[in-house]
């Protein structure tokens, strides 16, 4: 007997709508295990008290690349559907940090295929969704310049003007990578005025948009390429009372770390091997550690840390200078103008170079 055609569309949509649910929930469980086993790493590396145990609890971190796998099962082939607008915002934010090198030594992310893929699905079926406040903010926390026009997009496509508000917050935030010229700050500042009308009181992230957009208005007035930074001041892990100052005429790598923040032994190896490269110029290192200072006198007692640094357990260093990403390279000259704000590594490491190359060095 034929299945009436009511009947069948009854049950084609019973399907749909439990296959939707099974990914949802699958999707959720994947970002929440990944989320439990994170802060767990994190933990057993805060905790780790002699250098023996760093080592053991850095090497037992947890593998983010089989959970972004399993998740891209879960998204591919369904990004037109409206479910997978969270699980793309968590896949955003974690696949930019998972990297190979290539040939030229230059890091890419692993997963770049599926974030461009993520952009052009946006494009294609949710310029005018709503749920797109993760995604936007989302698409900010790499600073990826093809980002761009997505968010572009979704600032004047979407309908509603809080998402448009949202979408220009991170459209500026974008923009940072994009250097300091007069258009692109005006540009900055254009979207950053948006920002504030329309959706200066919805959430991100546990904080407002007319907070993120504050910061960033003072990132621009303060701490842009060419701008003389803050004078901070502080104490050491020991009490002794440091500033910024103190090391006017060198180049100053200052550094924002913290033991259990992602690629900490990493950061910790690339630094003190700089250091020494560096050995005999007017080049310095001063950190901003956020851990506990009797962690952060462990780590320079026993030889781990070789550079001085300003013990910040509060925050209150970091939140001067907006730190967002951890770690955080800012590079300075001897007049303490900010010469390049970004990840430690290649590119902070150029920076030194290039203002020492004509620096004499030191008795």
């Amino acid at each position: 007997m034929p299945v009436p055609s009511r009947f069948a569309a009854l049950m084609f949509a019973g399907l749909t709508i439990s296959t939707v649910r099974a990914g949802d929930a699958a999707a959720t469980r994947i970002s929440k295990t990944w989320d439990l086993e994170s802060s767990k790493w994190k933990y057993a590396v805060a905790a780790a008290d002699t250098p023996e145990a760093r080592t053991h609890a850095a090497a037992a971190r947890p593998d983010l690349s089989p959970y972004l796998k399993d998740m891209w099962a879960q998204l591919n082939g369904n990004l037109a559907e409206a479910w997978t607008l969270p699980h793309a915002a968590w896949f955003l934010r974690a696949a930019p940090t998972v990297l190979k090198s290539r040939d030229t030594g230059a890091a890419i992310p692993i997963f770049a295929a599926e974030i461009e893929t993520i952009r052009t699905a946006l494009e294609k079926h949710h310029i005018k969704s709503p749920g797109l406040i993760p995604v936007c903010m989302a698409l900010a926390t790499f600073q990826d310049p093809r980002s761009l026009d997505t968010l572009k997009k979704i600032a004047t496509g979407n309908p509603d003007a809080k998402i448009q508000g949202v979408a220009a917050l991170a459209a500026a935030m974008v923009m940072k990578s994009l250097g300091d010229d007069s258009r692109v700050m005006r540009e900055r500042l254009t979207f950053l005025r948006e920002a504030i009308i329309k959706s200066s009181d919805v959430d991100v992230g546990g904080t407002t948009v007319a907070k993120v957009a504050e910061d960033e208005l003072y990132i621009i007035r303060f701490l842009s390429k060419g701008r003389i930074a803050p004078d901070l001041a502080g104490a050491g892990s020991g009490g002794q009372q440091m500033k910024l100052s103190d090391f006017s005429g060198k180049v100053v790598l200052l550094l924002f770390w913290g033991s259990n923040v992602m690629d900490a032994e990493q950061t910790v190896k690339i630094t003190n091997e700089l250091i020494k490269r560096m050995a005999g110029k007017p080049f310095v290192v001063i950190g901003v550690n956020r851990d506990p200072v009797a962690k952060l006198r462990a780590l320079e007692a026993d030889g781990t840390v070789t550079w001085k640094n300003f013990a910040d357990p509060d925050g209150k260093i970091a939140t001067q200078f907006r730190v967002g990403s951890w770690p955080l390279a800012i590079v300075l000259d001897g007049t303490r103008k900010i010469q390049y704000s970004g990840p430690p590594g290649s590119f902070a490491e150029l920076t030194a170079e290039a203002l020492l190359a004509d620096a004499p060095a030191e008795p």
